[in-house]
């Protein structure tokens, strides 16, 4: 793999993965449209590098919201220690039991599917079809609840829709925030929780994939940008979702399903 094939899936990686619009799809058909995947040391080095650009992500994630992780760290603590309540410890407790089934069920959906779910007309079919869900749902749901009063039955079931993430084009991010519009949270919050939600899980996959990494410049220049790059994202998703919605992102789903599914008939 070469410094420019790094640098290009790293920046694609911080700009899908904490977008609602897919970074396995992006990560698997830019090499393919571009010719990459055809090349047998970028096949070799692109075995965990995908993992490893999500690591690039993750840490973006656990910087931006390093405080909110520590006073969740901190709540989660106090509400098993010292029976003390607070909304921290609330949403500590969530986020642990919310990443349990959607993290073992997607493990294992992955695990025996991986290579069937990654051939381009899938993910085209999967970015059209979530795109059109993600536009209905955002259109048409209300924004009752806020980040602090998530209640159980919510937070659970967004962490259940991340098993639909192993399907390259659905998006861990897209599946989460579609279920949190669904059940009227509004989009700051949902958005918010999805981020926190996706930590767990990430880091379990990098620590799990790590004996498939090939050390390498390219391999650390992918991370360093798709950490910059989703340090960026997210400050412009938050701030962006405070008064616009995710019609944009599911127009977009749509247009590039609509393309990937052309070209899987003519590539």
């Amino acid at each position: 793999m070469t410094i420019f094939q790094a640098i290009i899936l790293g920046i694609v990686q911080g700009l899908t993965e904490l977008l609602p619009i897919s970074s396995s799809a992006h990560l698997n058909i830019i090499p393919w449209v571009l010719g990459w995947i055809k090349q047998e040391e970028f096949r070799i080095a692109f075995e965990g590098f995908d993992v490893a650009l999500h690591f690039g992500t993750l840490l973006a994630i656990a910087i931006f919201f390093f405080k909110d992780w520590i006073n969740l760290i901190k709540g989660g603590y106090k509400q098993v220690v010292k029976k003390e309540k607070t909304t921290e410890g609330k949403m500590f407790w969530y986020i642990v039991i919310a990443t349990i089934p959607g993290g073992a069920i997607g493990f294992l959906l992955d695990h025996f599917l991986e290579d069937a779910l990654t051939k381009p007309i899938i993910i085209g079919i999967a970015l059209l079809v979530m795109g059109i869900v993600l536009y209905i749902v955002d259109k048409n749901a209300k924004s009752n609840t806020d980040y602090e009063h998530m209640s159980f039955k919510q937070t659970f079931l967004i962490g259940l829709s991340q098993a639909l993430a192993f399907i390259p084009g659905v998006s861990r991010s897209g599946v989460t925030m579609t279920t949190g519009r669904m059940m009227g949270i509004d989009r700051e919050a949902t958005a918010k929780y999805s981020f926190l939600l996706s930590t767990p899980i990430v880091f379990a996959a990098t620590i799990y994939k790590l004996k498939d990494f090939v050390f390498s410049i390219p391999f650390f220049i992918g991370i360093v940008i798709s950490f910059l790059v989703g340090i960026f994202v997210i400050k412009f998703l938050l701030e962006y979702l405070k008064k616009g919605s995710f019609k944009g992102f599911a127009i977009y789903r749509v247009i590039v399903g609509i393309v990937i599914i052309v070209l899987s008939f003519t590539i």
